[in-house]
């Protein structure tokens, strides 16, 4: 039986806002695809949004959405982190995250006031934002004497690969990504090559 090899995810950034006794919560939705990129998407929002009073977020990473975290920036526990990964998770989605920024209006909004408050402008940005459906590849590489050069391209065109990197001489070599469920008939097919290494590199 074939495993699930796509996942969902937002196609660019989006945003959402919501207002409660006058704080302001205004919410963007990124696709990201590693923690660094999550570090440098707070930083531009702490410059530009530089007299706000939190910057609430969560994420989550990965094809099996492993890698996951959530911050409530100074507010209480498991008001803001928590219902912003709870819509991330409600629709699906990984490679993404929800950063809520928030301008106090001068009212506490109480525990619940303030779950409310998050999980409903993480919504309205990811209800403007474009979801959309990527396949797992799994990428490797071959290296193969020219000779077998008219056997490999069969592969390859047969099979529907797609080239990410080719040098050809008389030692060639191809770094390519096809769909993970399409992933062990294209090893096979490749091992049978005489003289072909074929070398899995990492999936994404």
């Amino acid at each position: 039986m074939l495993c699930e090899d796509t996942y969902k995810t937002i196609e660019k950034v989006s945003e959402g806002i919501y207002k409660e006794k006058g704080s302001k919560f205004i919410s963007f939705a990124f696709p990201v695809i590693d923690e660094k990129d999550v570090k440098s998407k707070i930083e531009e929002l702490r410059k530009e949004y530089h007299d706000a009073r939190h910057y609430c977020y969560a994420y989550r990473l990965g094809f099996d959405k492993s890698i996951y975290r959530v911050n409530d920036d100074g507010e209480p526990s498991g008001t803001a982190g928590r219902p912003i990964y709870g819509q991330i998770v409600s629709k699906d989605l990984t490679n993404i995250m929800v950063v809520v920024v928030r301008y106090f209006g001068g009212t506490k909004l109480g525990v619940s006031g303030l779950i409310n408050a998050y999980k409903t402008a993480t919504k309205e940005a990811l209800d403007n934002a474009q979801i959309i459906t990527k396949t797992i590849q799994d990428i490797y590489q071959v290296n193969f004497d020219y000779e077998s050069m008219n056997d490999v391209m069969k592969i390859i065109k047969e099979e529907n690969i797609n080239q990410i990197f080719h040098s050809f001489d008389l030692k060639c070599v191809i770094k390519f990504s096809v769909r993970k469920n399409n992933s062990n008939k294209v090893f096979k097919r490749f091992s049978k090559i005489k003289n072909l290494r074929i070398n899995y590199l990492h999936t994404e």
